[in-house]
C-alpha cells in the first residue's frame, strides 16, 4: 500500500527516530538516496505517494516498545496491482497487461517487486536482524477465491549467507 498522496504538516512531525525506513527508490527532492536508512517522515514508498499503512503502524510500535529497540520499515508497492505482482516466477505475465500509470511505478523497482523485496531485505539485514516481514495486500484481489494459494506463491525467504 504506497499511500495517498495529499501528507499534512501534522503527519511530518513527531515521528520517533527509532522508527526508520530503509529506501526502496530514490528520493531526489528528500535527499533520500535508495538502500539507505532515514526517519521514517512519509512519503515512506515513493516520493510521488502519500500516508501508507506503515506509516502510523510504525509510530504506534515503536512507542510501545522499550527505548532501545528500533523499528524498521522498506515500502514496496504499487497501487491497484493485485498480488500475482508478487509472485517469484510469474508476475511477468501479469506486469505484461498491466496499465501504463502502473508499469511506470513497476519499472522503479527494476520491473520484479519480488526481487526487489529480497534483495532490499538481504540489504537491511546486513544492519539489524528481521524479525518479521509484514507484506499486506491491497484490495485488488477481493473476492479472489485462489488469494490464498497466490499469496503462498509469494513467500519471501532471506537468509544471511
Amino acid at each position: 500500500m504506497e499511500g495517498f498522496p495529499g501528507i499534512q504538516e501534522q503527519d511530518k512531525t513527531n515521528v520517533d527516530a527509532r522508527f526508520q525506513v530503509l529506501a526502496a527508490v530514490d528520493f531526489q527532492k528528500l535527499g533520500r538516496k535508495k538502500d539507505a536508512w532515514y526517519n521514517a517522515v512519509p512519503p515512506l514508498c515513493r516520493p510521488s505517494t502519500g500516508l501508507c499503512p506503515a506509516d502510523y503502524f510504525g509510530r504506534m510500535m515503536v512507542s510501545n516498545l522499550p527505548p532501545n529497540i528500533k523499528v524498521g520499515t522498506v515500502n514496496v508497492a504499487v497501487a491497484g496491482c493485485k498480488i500475482e505482482l508478487f509472485e517469484k516466477d510469474d508476475y511477468q505475465a501479469y506486469a505484461s497487461k498491466a496499465p501504463s500509470w502502473m508499469t511506470n511505478n513497476i519499472g522503479g523497482y527494476d520491473r520484479n517487486l519480488y526481487r526487489h523485496i529480497v534483495e532490499t531485505a538481504k540489504l537491511a539485514q546486513q544492519d539489524d536482524v528481521i524479525k518479521r516481514i509484514l507484506l499486506h495486500q491491497g484490495e485488488s484481489n477481493t473476492n479472489d477465491k485462489g488469494w490464498p494459494d497466490r499469496s503462498r506463491a509469494c513467500t519471501i525467504t532471506c537468509s544471511k549467507t
